[in-house]
């Protein structure tokens, strides 16, 4: 799993936020998210501070998610990281 934390961790830096990031609280928090979810397409949203929020784009199957995409909406940005 730990890989799989660097991969989200990895591709929001290349976006270019600069901002804590921690790929295990994030796969977490969505696990947390989609726990008794119908499958199908979801957006959840994440208040990280007072003025900036993740927002996650998640496919839930039967047994398993995908991650689609995080933006993180900023007083400034918003950076975009793909997972597809």
């Amino acid at each position: 799993m730990e890989e799989f934390y660097q991969a989200i961790e990895e591709a929001i830096r290349m976006t270019g936020y600069k901002g804590p990031v921690d790929g295990e609280e994030i796969y977490d928090e969505i696990s947390d998210e989609i726990e008794d979810k119908e499958p199908g397409a979801y957006v959840f949203m994440s208040k990280k501070t007072d003025d900036t929020f993740f927002e996650y784009k998640i496919q839930i199957f039967e047994d398993q998610f995908n991650l689609s995409a995080i933006d993180i909406h900023t007083p400034d940005q918003v950076y975009h990281a793909d997972f597809d």
